[in-house]
């Protein structure tokens, strides 16, 4: 280690296969990282303008959308600048910020999936009690303990990654510091990083997705009994949102996991579908079909022209 120079930053090669694609590329994350940003936006608009909104399951949507728009911005203005022909490199400490901020936001919003699950199953199961479960001051501490929770998580992966040595080579594999091409290049033992890393992050995940797996099946069972065709439709129609949302954040990371053999290419494209795509379709998920939201975001954009 005393014969070697410790490394000042790294190099992002970018996503594999894709040599001569630059500007296709920046144009298509470009798009999609604008109607994340407007989209999620206009959300907050709706909910922070219409008193109808003020319920709970808005307040924690609204969370929703403020980590949805901080969630791609950790990557993809770097990513774009790079498509655009400026340099690849990324500091020491840009590169210690970018894997903190991911894996903050990514598991806020993976324990923000929990908590929304958990009020839909208050509200579809204990209607009656609904206002005293999710009163202000339990949604408050749901909230709280989110953003504590992810930053203590975030916090000793980014510890555990950046402890290590790094003297060479500074080639990251892929568009963004992440802890699975980070780890190869540190000039020490990273079996320690590895382990806590791999089950830190796969026990929140695998934990989350089984308690939004309770909340579900136990709603399911309550709609079930309803007698009416149109109460289950109306029971249903509440969760489809959040659950076509939960599906999308879920997908990818199962397909990385239970695919047989290690590829680069879908390791590097299944975090591109988290970070881009999934932000920006969540306002439509959360506003097509639902008429509440339609109704408040009209009424602000008319305000707002008018004034």
């Amino acid at each position: 280690m005393r014969n070697h120079t410790p490394v000042t930053e790294f190099l992002l090669t970018g996503i594999p296969h894709t040599q001569g694609l630059e500007h296709m590329l920046f144009v298509f994350f470009l798009t999609f990282y604008l109607l994340t940003l407007v989209g999620n936006l206009l959300i907050l608009l709706a909910i922070l303008t219409s008193s109808n909104l003020h319920t709970p399951m808005y307040f924690f949507l609204g969370n929703l959308s403020v980590f949805d728009i901080f969630f791609p911005s950790v990557s993809s203005p770097k990513m774009m600048l790079y498509l655009l022909g400026r340099s690849r490199t990324i500091s020491y400490q840009g590169c210690a910020c970018q894997l903190f901020f991911y894996h903050f936001l990514g598991c806020t919003e993976c324990f923000l999936y929990t908590v929304m699950a958990y009020d839909r199953f208050a509200a579809i199961c204990h209607p009656l009690r609904y206002t005293a479960i999710m009163n202000p001051r339990v949604c408050a501490i749901l909230t709280l303990s989110t953003w504590i929770g992810s930053s203590v998580h975030a916090s000793v992966l980014t510890f555990l990654v950046f402890k290590l040595p790094y003297c060479g080579p500074k080639e990251v594999g892929n568009f963004f510091c992440d802890i699975s091409v980070v780890l190869p290049l540190a000039c020490a033992d990273t079996s320690l990083a590895q382990t806590v890393s791999f089950t830190n992050v796969g026990v929140v995940a695998l934990l989350c997705f089984l308690l939004v797996l309770t909340s579900y099946t136990r709603i399911v069972i309550s709609v079930l009994r309803i007698s009416s065709s149109e109460g289950r439709h109306r029971a249903f129609s509440t969760c489809s949102a959040h659950l076509t949302s939960v599906l999308l954040f879920y997908g990818p990371v199962v397909l990385v996991y239970l695919q047989p053999a290690s590829s680069s290419w879908l390791e590097s494209v299944v975090p591109l579908f988290n970070n881009i795509v999934t932000p920006s379709l969540n306002p439509l998920i959360y506003s097509l079909r639902n008429k509440d939201v339609k109704l408040a975001l009209r009424k602000a954009l008319i305000q707002g022209v008018h004034t």
